[in-house]
């Protein structure tokens, strides 16, 4: 059981393990100057993710949270990704811990009907940047994104990718 990787969805009693990962990896593995107070939707997962029809999830090893993928639902069939992390030690293919977690929140989409995601990321994440691509999602320009995308002050680059029958899980 403690090999077993299980993506669930996650809430509120998680927001402590959810903040120690999110923030050891953006502060300690990637030097961002970025803060708990520039992310206070960590503080309420359920109010800021799952009440608008998006969700959380948590990727566990055994009962130990090494990742998380969120959805913020947009209205208009389209979604945002944010807070996707994984921790160092469980990334890669081996595992598979992001492709897991992506695959499941692109099932939701689906069951959703959510057509249009969009994400926004940091020029220093240069491996999240390959992996989007390899899931075909496509950069664009801050100019092209929806107006009712929320956008992030830290963002920096931006990435679509759009579901229909073909590419839907």
């Amino acid at each position: 059981m403690e090999n077993t990787l299980t993506i669930k969805p996650i809430y509120n009693d998680y927001c402590d393990q959810i903040i120690d990962l999110i923030l050891s990896i953006q502060q300690k593995e990637f030097g961002l100057t970025i803060t708990i107070n520039q992310q206070l939707d960590l503080l309420d997962v359920e109010t800021n993710y799952h009440q608008g029809g998006g969700n959380f999830w948590g990727a566990f090893l055994g009962d130990k949270l090494i990742g998380t993928i969120a959805l913020i639902n947009c209205g208009h069939n389209s979604a945002c990704i944010r807070k996707m992390f994984v921790k160092k030690e469980y990334r890669g293919k081996e595992l598979g811990t992001a492709q897991q977690l992506l695959n499941t929140l692109l099932q939701y989409c689906s069951e959703k009907e959510i057509t249009d995601i969009y994400l926004g990321t940091v020029h220093q994440l240069k491996a999240a940047h390959r992996f989007y691509e390899r899931n075909s999602f496509t950069p664009i320009a801050v100019a092209d994104l929806p107006p009712y995308f929320p956008l992030m002050v830290t963002d920096n680059m931006f990435y679509q990718l759009h579901l229909d029958k073909q590419t839907a899980l």
